[in-house]
């Protein structure tokens, strides 16, 4: 139930026009994990343009201080 919560708001996000203007790491961070996943990430086509080169360490998630390298 917990992972059909969480693609539920990832879909709700992902529909507002809002989101494509998301910059914020709090806003990014549907989970609350404290990290922003690709699949978080996906709702700023910026931001994935640059996930990789963002995502220093390879881990496949952005922390805080490697998003505020955006």
């Amino acid at each position: 139930m917990n992972t059909l919560n969480k693609t539920l708001a990832l879909i709700a996000l992902a529909s507002s026009s809002a989101a494509f203007a998301a910059t914020d790491f709090d806003t990014l961070d549907v989970d609350g994990s404290g990290t922003i996943s690709q699949r978080e990430a996906s709702v700023d086509a910026e931001l994935m343009s640059k996930f990789t080169e963002l995502d220093t360490d390879g881990n496949g998630e952005l922390s805080k201080e490697e998003f505020s390298n955006a």
